[in-house]
């Protein structure tokens, strides 16, 4: 198989949760400890950070191997899913993984493959790792897909784990309560392992300790130890000033990733530096600051509040459940514009009327699909979003969608691509 029959093997032989929803989502690591054992087990050839979170961990992940990337460390970084390119996903110092690697891997894995029936997921975990052992890596960070518990990712023993928060989304699989989701995204905490947390609420943090207490982990809940004093934006970096809770100083962070919700992260992202700094590994505070400020450059990260093009302003953002609906409502109040168009679509398993009722009623809205079977149709959502009082014409594809949008506004207006992760990774600009 050449390239892109390779891709098409995976895409379709394999469940892909994309595609299909939760019948994608195994919960046994079975088959991924059979493919990595079959590997040689090249997750025990590199260290690691792991990463779960129903918001933040793809921001968090890229922040983190960028810093580790400006101190001079070889990094691997595995996310997911991939906005255009597949190798996306498995990229070491912000180059992704060769097409020849992807071809080799999965011939050499196909008769595995066709014994064990693994998901989509499985196989491109399992690919990483070999990736990041062959490579040599000094350390990957390493995102969760789904939950925690039972993720593929959940092999490793990494040096540290980083849950950045708990909210409403993939109910179906992971629990009804915020109790019964952090209980699954704790399932990433190992024995002896700090494990650090990035923003809590009362109905999550004694999970996390009771987790944390029954595998004798340390324990750092990082707004204990830092919080953000005050923030500005300026000249396309978010300006943040960051106070210390224990010694009363204070330090300044220039990020690239504007939006407003890096703000919940980066206390996250911090204290993993810091207790890596702990553990021995060389981080200078100028290294540090430079990793953050170059994100987008160092890692190649996309669809975090992504500012497109200027007059009128165009953003994309891959926020797709009520917490990151919240969170990009609360971004708008920021913003200066004339009036806001909102292209969307989302995946049919997602609370669509929770997400609908945050969405402003002022804004015009065109509605449209991503090009996947999970995705509600556009005709169903705009009847969804009539009953809360938002409007707009339906489009068959995103960019049909987007050219509309562009057509129709003037220069100081905003037009903001959201709902879903795969409808963002459709547009074409």
């Amino acid at each position: 198989m050449d390239y892109p029959q390779t891709l098409d093997y995976l895409f379709t032989r394999l469940p892909m949760f994309s595609r299909v929803g939760a019948d994608a989502f195994k919960k046994d690591l079975t088959n991924t400890l059979r493919l990595c054992e079959a590997l040689g087990n090249p997750h025990t050839r590199f260290r690691s950070v792991h990463i779960a979170g129903t918001n933040g961990k793809g921001s968090s992940s890229h922040m983190l191997a960028a810093v580790l990337q400006a101190a001079g460390y070889k990094t691997g970084l595995y996310t997911s899913p991939h906005l255009k390119d597949f190798r996306e996903r498995i990229k070491v110092n912000g180059d992704m993984c060769e097409p020849g690697f992807v071809i080799d891997f999965t011939q050499r894995m196909q008769t595995l493959i066709e014994e064990i029936s693994p998901s989509f997921f499985e196989i491109t975990v399992a690919m990483a790792f070999d990736y990041f052992a062959q490579q040599g890596v000094d350390i990957a960070v390493i995102e969760v897909g789904l939950g925690g518990r039972f993720d593929s990712t959940n092999i490793i023993t990494p040096e540290l784990s980083l849950i950045t928060n708990i909210g409403w989304d993939h109910m179906n699989i992971l629990g009804d309560t915020l109790e019964k989701i952090a209980f699954e995204k704790a399932g990433i905490i190992k024995p002896g392992i700090t494990a650090v947390v990035s923003e809590v609420v009362p109905e999550t943090k004694g999970v996390f300790r009771n987790k944390a207490l029954s595998v004798n982990a340390p324990l750092v809940f990082a707004e204990e130890k830092k919080y953000i004093a005050d923030w500005r934006n300026e000249q396309h970096l978010l300006q943040v000033e960051i106070a210390d809770k224990t010694q009363d100083t204070h330090e300044h962070i220039s990020l690239d990733l504007t939006g407003i919700y890096q703000l919940k992260n980066i206390v996250g992202v911090l204290e993993v530096l810091r207790q890596l700094r702990l553990k021995g590994w060389q981080i200078t505070d100028e290294q540090l600051k430079h990793g953050l400020s170059h994100v987008k450059k160092l890692t190649g990260l996309h669809g975090r509040w992504e500012v497109i093009r200027q007059h009128p302003m165009a953003v994309l953002d891959v926020g797709h459940n009520t917490d990151g609906i919240k969170q990009l409502i609360r971004q708008l109040e920021f913003c200066d514009y004339t009036y806001l168009h909102i292209v969307t679509g989302m995946a049919k398993d997602k609370d669509i009327d929770a997400a609908l009722a945050l969405l402003p009623k002022y804004a015009t809205y065109y509605f449209t699909q991503a090009q996947i079977p999970r995705a509600l149709d556009a005709a169903s959502l705009q009847r969804h979003a009539a009953a809360h009082g938002l409007h707009g014409d339906v489009y068959p594809t995103v960019n049909a969608a987007y050219q509309e949008a562009l057509a129709r506004a003037h220069k100081e207006d905003l037009i903001l691509i959201c709902g879903s992760v795969f409808l963002v990774g459709e547009l074409n600009y």
